[in-house]
C-alpha cells in the first residue's frame, strides 16, 4: 500500500488520444520525494535535448506535492513542469487553489501530458472516468470563463478546473494556466496552448492512505494553530496597506526609473479606500488558516485576484496608479497572461516606440493616453497581431527580432526570461549567485531563507537570531551576526546561504507546501517560518512511511537540485548565461564575481562550466546522467580527477 501518495500517474497521449493509468515506482518516491523532484526525472527520461518545446514530443507535466492531500496544512501546490518556449529550458511552475488535492483524492499523483491534439480539447478526471473531450465551445474564452462553463457542462460547482485563456491557445510566451484565481505562471501556458489543450477538470472523492494518521494529525493540529497565529507567514501584504517597499525601491516602465519617494501616507490612505471599496472578500488555498488572495470586482470588468506584488506591476509599467492595475487586471488574468512579464514587454515595446526603434506604422491606430496604450498592446500581444507576433515572445526574443538597437533595451532579463524590475546601488553576492545560477526563472522561486540586508545594530541582529529555528545549521546564525555591510560578507558564507535558499524553495517544490509558509518566509521577512528542514522529516515519514531525517533530505534536495541543472546542461547552459543584467547594481566588479562564480560551482560540485562532474552526479545516484554527459562529451573521463585537484590546489 502506498502513503500520502497514490502510487499512480494519468499519461494522457493528445495525438493517439490515449489515456493511461500508470503505477509509479516507489523507490523514485524515496528519491526525489515527488512533485517537481519526480516530475524532473520524467523530463530527463523522456524530453531529448534535441526535443523543441513547441513539439508534441515536449512534455507538461501536473504534479501534486507529496504531502498535498494529507492533514499537513499549506500542502497545497500543484507544480507545472515542462520545457518553455521563451527559453528553451525548464520551466518551473505553481498552482495554489485546490487542484493539487483534487488531483490527489481522484486517484493520481500527477498528469503527464504528451503529443497534441489536432482540435481543441479539455481533459475530464472524474476518479476512474477520464475523458478527452472537444472544446471547441471554449475556444477564445477567458480562464475563469471557461472553468464557469465546464461547470455548467458538468453540472457540478465541485469541481476543479486549470485553464488557459486565448494567450495560451496562441502560443504566447507569456501566458499562464489560471485555476481558481491562482496562476501558474513563467510561461507554462503556452505549452499547454500548443498542445491543444484548454483546461484540465477534475473531481475526486477517493480517500488517501497515511502512514501514522495519529501522529501526523497531532502534529498537523499543532501546526495549524501556529501557523494562523503566526504574523510572520502567508502573504501579509493582503492586510497591509503599507506597499513602500516596492513603490519606492522596484524601478517603475521598463525597470528605468526609482521613484523613491513616490509613497506618501495620502497615498496610501487612498489605495486603502479603494481595495476596500471593491474588494468582495479574502480567500485561502486548500487546507490553510491562512487568507492571501484579494478578490477584487472592478467595475465593468471580470473579477480577479492578486497578492504581494502582483497589484503593482501593471500601474508601476505604465506610470499610474492603483487604479489602472484594477482596470487591467481582470481582463489581463482572463487572457492568461503572466502580470509579472507581460507589463514590462509593453513597456519595452513603449520605450522602443519612443526611442524611435519602433514606428507609427508598428502601432496602426494606437491611442496617445499611456493607459488606453496598455489595452491596446494587450491586445495585440494576446491574438499575436502585428508588432504584437512579435512582443508575444517576450523581451530577450523580441529584442533580437527587432533588432536596429532594441537589444540594448533588454537590461531586465536573464536567461531570456523577464525579472523583478530592480536595481540597485551595491552588489548583494548571494544575491548575485541566486541571480546567475538560478533555474527556477525568478528571484522570488529562490531567496527566502536568509535576509536580504544585514541589521544595523547587535541588538537588532541578536534580538532576530533568538529563536531563529529554520536554520539548518548554527553557522547561518554566525553569518548573520557578523554581516554588516550588504557587499561584504565571505565567499563561503554567500555560497552556502544561497544553498539554503535554494533547498528550502527545491523541498516545497516535491512536497507541495506553500513557500509564504516555509522557504519564502524563513528568514528575509521575520525568520519564524512554519516549516523548515527540522519539521520536514516528521511529517514526511508520518504521512508516507518513508524513513526521513534531516540528512536524507538535504540530500534529496541536492539530487533534485542537480537533476534540474543537468537537464539544462543537456539544453546547452553554459557558465556564459549564468549572468545578471548588467545594470542590475550601479557598482560592478567583474574579477570578483567571477571568483564567486568559481568558488559556488566548486561549492556545489560542478566544474569551471557550471557542469556538475561525474563525481558529484554518481554520489547523488544520477550515475545515469553522468553516462549520457560523458557519451556526449558533456563531460571528460578526466573530469572528477581534474575537479578534484582544483579543489585541492
Amino acid at each position: 500500500m502506498r502513503y500520502g501518495e497514490t502510487g499512480f500517474n494519468l499519461e494522457i497521449d493528445l495525438s493517439q488520444g490515449s489515456i493511461d493509468r500508470v503505477e509509479t515506482d516507489p523507490k523514485l518516491t524515496e528519491l526525489f520525494l515527488g512533485g517537481q523532484g519526480t516530475a524532473d526525472k520524467i523530463l530527463w527520461d523522456r524530453v531529448p535535448a534535441e526535443v523543441e518545446p513547441f513539439s508534441p514530443e515536449n512534455v507538461l507535466i501536473f504534479s501534486s506535492g507529496l504531502l498535498v492531500g494529507t492533514p499537513v496544512p499549506g500542502a497545497n501546490r500543484t507544480i507545472v513542469n515542462t520545457f518553455s518556449s521563451q527559453t528553451n529550458l525548464h520551466a518551473h511552475s505553481l498552482l495554489g487553489g485546490y487542484f493539487g488535492a483534487e488531483l490527489k483524492h481522484a486517484g493520481y499523483d500527477k498528469i503527464v501530458i504528451s503529443g497534441r491534439s489536432s482540435e481543441l480539447v479539455y481533459l475530464w478526471i472524474n476518479n476512474d472516468k477520464v475523458e478527452i473531450r472537444d472544446a471547441s465551445h471554449l475556444r477564445g474564452m477567458g480562464c475563469q470563463e471557461t472553468a464557469e462553463q465546464i461547470k455548467r457542462d458538468l453540472k457540478s460547482e465541485k469541481i476543479q478546473v486549470a485553464a488557459i485563456g486565448p494567450a495560451g491557445e496562441n502560443r504566447v510566451n507569456m501566458a499562464s494556466i489560471d485555476h481558481s484565481h491562482s496562476s501558474a505562471a513563467r510561461g507554462v501556458g503556452s505549452i499547454m496552448g500548443d498542445k491543444r489543450l484548454k483546461a484540465i477538470a477534475i473531481r475526486g472523492t477517493k480517500d488517501l492512505n497515511i502512514a501514522r494518521p495519529t501522529e501526523l494529525f497531532e502534529m498537523c493540529q499543532n501546526l495549524r494553530k501556529s501557523i494562523a497565529e503566526n504574523p510572520y507567514v502567508g502573504d501579509w501584504m493582503a492586510t497591509d496597506e503599507d506597499d513602500s517597499f516596492h513603490h519606492n525601491n522596484f524601478s517603475w516602465g521598463n525597470a528605468r526609473v526609482r521613484r523613491r519617494d513616490f509613497w506618501s501616507k495620502e497615498l496610501e490612505e487612498r489605495w486603502r479606500n479603494l481595495k476596500y471599496k471593491y474588494m468582495n472578500r479574502q480567500t485561502s488555498c486548500y487546507n490553510c488558516p491562512k487568507v492571501c488572495h484579494n478578490v477584487i470586482s472592478f467595475p465593468g470588468k471580470p473579477t480577479f485576484s492578486y497578492k504581494c506584488y502582483g497589484k503593482d506591476t501593471y500601474h508601476m509599467a505604465a506610470f499610474q496608479e492603483l487604479d489602472f492595475s484594477y482596470e487591467i487586471l481582470g481582463i489581463s488574468q482572463e487572457y492568461g497572461l503572466d502580470s509579472y512579464s507581460t507589463p514590462q514587454v509593453i513597456a519595452f515595446a513603449l520605450e522602443l516606440y519612443e526611442a524611435g526603434i519602433l514606428k507609427d506604422h508598428d502601432f496602426p491606430g494606437m491611442p496617445v493616453n499611456v493607459r488606453e496604450r496598455f489595452f491596446y498592446l494587450l491586445e495585440k500581444i494576446v491574438h499575436r497581431e502585428g508588432i504584437g507576433d512579435i512582443l508575444a515572445n517576450g523581451v530577450s526574443l523580441a529584442a533580437r527580432q527587432i533588432g536596429n538597437g532594441a537589444e540594448a533595451y533588454d537590461h531586465n532579463t536573464i536567461k531570456r526570461f523577464e525579472q523583478l524590475p530592480i536595481k540597485l546601488g551595491r552588489l548583494n553576492p548571494v544575491y548575485f549567485l541566486m541571480l546567475a545560477t538560478g533555474e527556477k526563472m525568478a528571484i522570488t522561486q529562490i531567496e527566502g531563507s536568509f535576509p536580504q540586508d544585514p541589521l544595523p545594530t547587535i541588538e537588532q541582529r541578536k534580538e532576530f537570531v533568538n529563536g531563529w529555528v529554520s536554520v539548518p545549521d548554527e553557522k547561518f546564525k554566525k553569518y548573520f551576526m557578523e554581516w554588516e555591510k550588504r557587499d561584504t560578507i565571505s565567499n563561503e558564507a554567500s555560497c552556502a546561504i544561497c544553498d539554503w535558499n535554494e533547498a528550502m524553495h527545491y523541498l516545497d517544490d516535491a512536497t507541495g507546501i506553500c513557500g509564504f509558509l516555509s522557504s519564502f518566509r524563513g528568514g528575509q521577512f521575520g525568520g519564524r517560518s512554519a516549516y523548515h528542514i527540522h519539521n520536514m522529516p516528521p511529517l514526511i515519514s508520518f504521512a508516507t512511511g518513508i524513513k526521513m531525517d534531516e540528512t536524507l533530505l538535504w540530500e534529496v534536495f541536492q539530487r533534485n537540485r542537480t537533476l534540474v541543472r543537468a537537464l539544462n546542461v543537456r539544453r546547452g547552459m553554459r557558465r556564459i548565461d549564468e549572468k545578471p543584467p548588467e545594470d542590475h547594481w550601479a557598482i560592478r566588479d567583474h574579477d570578483y564575481e567571477q571568483k564567486l562564480l568559481d568558488d559556488y560551482y566548486e561549492f556545489k560540485g560542478w566544474n569551471k562550466d557550471g557542469i556538475p562532474t561525474k563525481e558529484t552526479l554518481d554520489k547523488l545516484g544520477l550515475d545515469y546522467v553522468s553516462e549520457d554527459f560523458l557519451q556526449k562529451g558533456i563531460l571528460k573521463d578526466n573530469e572528477a580527477a581534474s575537479a578534484g585537484k582544483e579543489k585541492k590546489a
